[in-house]
Parts: structure tokens; sequence; C-alpha cells
């Protein structure tokens, strides 16, 4: 099994990720990243906090997919709300919510200094990401740290962050004035005053396209990447990982060469990249979608393929991955491509993907059996949506694989009852649900959740599905 690609393109698909989950253009992060290494060359920093600051703007959203649900009961809407509230546009009702996210900004924090520590990206970084909502004057998140506190990369890449999307909503001089009200309040005075004297000539040097970054050097596994995807909505942790073992297993009784096996792997662990554009309330919805919000989702690949396309090392899985919903009868989106359009690869992945998300439980059903799951897809492939030998090689690896899964003990690290309890609550059920699925008591369940934190030393629930994917427990 080979997942590992540069550590560059993980940090760029992070990127767009979070660039997407937050309302805002996919340049976003990398714009943001470009205006800090500007602010800290200008500042007189060296060559190791250019580095921190774009490496920081770059994973500065790699947090959010694990609070959108939260973000969504809190403003009714994760990303047009966090557009609003990047852009100084919340109403009034929505300023009050606000009051209210500290526990969101601990999972972010967390998260996104846990990916930090996964990407071994180094001290500065990972404590910049740690604190990446502290304010100068102490009135920030989650713990309210002050000056001289907060570490200055964090001061860097929000004022970077601001002038790019200020900017872009309300004009250059309108952003100024903004961040000018801000000094010694959000950032330091001083670097307020250094950025707003290069600010025009900045945001005019950022309509000359970047050159390509040069990728060389350490390889990283892109599981992470779906991880990061999957933890936007509670019912799909590790979707990705299972999707790509799925995917490789009926690829090879397929009979399909190993280096397309492989690269069919890599697209479905992105294949889900564009559902952050997403609100949650859409993917929350039982039953029929409204047109417009079908529309919303016949997107997704759309987005997956624009991301993907723009980084080189995903741009043949992204291309792959574009493919996940379309049908052979060209009922699929987001291009309805259908019959010979559609290679064994897509064919393959659409399957698949159908299969798990019938055999998983979701919010408004329950999961549907392995014969109930068997008998939709083959139906669908009578009446000419799928693949009939594609849905037969997914049935296959499906059943082959179930077993050692379902058997898996957790690695050593956890206890059985403590791998039962963590699988349940990275699905999103809440402490009573758990008790009241394995016959014990809330309290019990409490106790298995803070040793399951102790031992993966984490502090929420975000994070322990995150970190115990990462380490195989789960």
């Amino acid at each position: 099994m080979n997942d590992a690609v540069a550590l560059e393109d993980v940090m760029l698909a992070l990127a767009m990720v979070g660039d997407l989950s937050m309302g805002q253009p996919i340049d976003q992060s990398r714009r943001t990243a470009r205006l800090a290494q500007w602010l800290v060359q200008a500042g007189g920093g060296d060559q190791a906090q250019i580095d921190a600051a774009r490496q920081v703007a770059l994973l500065r959203w790699s947090g959010c997919t694990a609070n959108a649900d939260g973000f969504m009961r809190l403003l009714g809407d994760d990303v047009g709300g966090r557009r609003a509230m990047l852009a100084q546009t919340l109403d009034a009702a929505g300023q009050r919510a606000m009051l209210r996210t500290t526990p969101l900004a601990q999972v972010h924090c967390e998260i996104a200094g846990d990916i930090a520590r996964t990407l071994a990206l180094g001290v500065e970084v990972e404590r910049g990401l740690r604190h990446i909502f502290e304010c100068f004057d102490g009135s920030g998140r989650p713990l309210g740290l002050r000056h001289p506190d907060v570490p200055p990369v964090v001061y860097q890449v929000v004022l970077a962050g601001d002038l790019e999307i200020l900017s872009r909503a309300h004009g250059l001089d309108a952003a100024l004035e903004w961040i000018g009200v801000q000094g010694d309040r959000r950032y330091p005075a001083a670097l307020v005053d250094l950025l707003s004297r290069h600010a025009a000539d900045w945001l005019q040097a950022l309509r000359t396209p970047e050159g390509v970054q040069p990728v060389e050097g350490a390889e990283v596994s892109l599981t992470l990447v779906g991880d990061v995807i999957d933890l936007k909505l509670p019912w799909l942790a590790g979707y990705s990982r299972q999707a790509a073992s799925l995917v490789r297993d009926a690829a090879r009784l397929w009979g399909l060469p190993e280096a397309r096996i492989e690269l069919l792997a890599k697209a479905a662990l992105i294949h889900g990249l564009g559902r952050a554009a997403v609100p949650n309330r859409i993917w929350s919805t039982p039953g029929p979608l409204l047109d417009g919000d079908l529309e919303a989702v016949r997107l997704v690949p759309y987005w997956t393929h624009r991301a993907c396309s723009q980084i080189g090392g995903l741009n043949e899985a992204g291309q792959l991955a574009a493919h996940a919903y379309e049908r052979l009868d060209g009922s699929g989106y987001f291009r309805s491509l259908s019959g010979d359009a559609l290679q064994a690869e897509h064919r393959l992945l659409s399957a698949a993907l159908a299969w798990l998300a019938l055999r998983g439980e979701r919010p408004w059903r329950a999961a549907f059996s392995d014969e109930q799951a068997a008998r939709v897809l083959l139906d669908e492939a009578e009446q000419g949506r799928f693949d009939p030998r594609a849905c037969q090689a997914v049935i296959s690896a499906a059943h082959g694989e179930q077993a050692p899964l379902a058997g898996k003990p957790g690695n050593g690290l956890l206890s059985e009852r403590e791998t039962q309890i963590l699988q349940r609550i990275s699905s999103g059920a809440s402490n009573k649900e758990v008790a009241r699925d394995l016959g014990i008591s809330p309290s019990t369940v409490r106790t298995h959740v803070e040793s399951v934190f102790r031992k993966l030393q984490c502090s929420t629930r975000a994070a322990a599905t995150l970190k115990a994917l990462t380490l195989g427990v789960i």
C-alpha cells in the first residue's frame, strides 16, 4: 500500500479543504501565506520565520471541519456563517452567537496543532496553530492568552488574513480602517503600521501568480487529508480510509495494474474534498433535497477537481476522484458522463462509494444490511446506473474484508471496551446513547472516554477520532 505524497501537496490540499469550509475561494490560504511571508520579511524575519508563517497560513483552517457541526448548530449554516464571520458581516444574532464559540475554538486549535505535529512541521508552527485565535489584549480564544504569550506568527498570519479577506469584501480603504482599530487589541499596533505602508503594493503583487513551489523532500500519508475531510460530518469518521481500502481490493479482483490500483486508492481518499463547500445542514437533511441544495451537492466533485488540478502531485488522482458520482446512464454529476466515457476505475469508485453509503448508518436511517445493500446495488446495475462487474467486485471485496476489520482489537493501545466506545463517539453518539447501546451506565462511559483522552493525549472527541485513525486504533 503506497498512499504517500509530498508534504507540500498535503498542506495545499488541507489548505483548500479549509478554504472551502470557511466559505472562501480555494486560494485564500495561499494568498494569505504570501502576504504573511512578505510581512515577516519586511519586519526583518529570517528564513525559518518566513517558512513558519507560510505553513501556519496554509494550515490555519485545518481544524475547521472538526467543528463544522458545532457552527451549524450555532449559526444555522457552518459555511455561510463563517464566511460572514471572516468578512465582519454577521448580524446581531450571529455576533451574540459568536460569544459561545470557545469550545469550538478549542476543537479547532487542538486538531490543527495535532496536524502540525503529525506532519512534523516544528514547534513554532504547532504553537502558532494551537493559539491561532488568541489576541494581543487577551480577548481571544480558547485560553485568553495576551501579549507577549501569543506566538508572533499568530499576529503575522491573522493580520495577513484580515487584509486578504476584508480588502476583497469591502475594499482596501475600509479594510485598513478596520485593521487600524485592532492595533494593540487583535495584533500589535507596530505590525499594523508596517502592513499599512505596504498593503496596496502587496495586494497588487498578489495579482501575479505565485511561482511553482518545489516539491521535494519528505513524503507523508494522504490518509491524513481523507481523515480531515471526514471530520466535517461525525457519521463519516474513517469513511475515506474505508473507501480506499475497499476500492483497492475490488480493483485487484477486477485485475487492474497495481499502479492504477494505488492511484484509484488515492482518489478514494480525496474524493470528498469538495464536500467541505456544502453546509452541514444540507448533508443532514433527510429525504429529497430542494433544487438549490441538490445543486450544491452536485458541485462537490467539481470542487474536488478544481482543487486537485492546482496541486501537482494530486492532479491525476483528483481527475479520477471527480468521477466519483457519475453513473453509466448519465444521471450522475458533475459532468453527467455516461457509457464508454467512464473507464474501469470510474466504475469501481462509484460502486464502492455507493456500497459504503448504503452500509453506513446515517442520522435519518439505519445502515443497510449486507444483503440489502447488495440487492440495492445490483438493482441499480440492472437499471443501467452501475457496471454489474464493478458491483460484483465491490461486494466480493467487502465480504472478504469484513471479518478482520470487525475483529480489530485496538492495536493494544486501548482496551476492547474503550475501542468500542471510541468507535461510537467518533460517529457522533452521545455518552447516553453509547451507554444505552452497550448496556452500561453513562458514568461508566464517561470514565472510559476520559481514559481514552488520557491515553491518546487529547481533550476533544474530534482530536481523539483523528489520532485514533492515524494510529490505526479504530
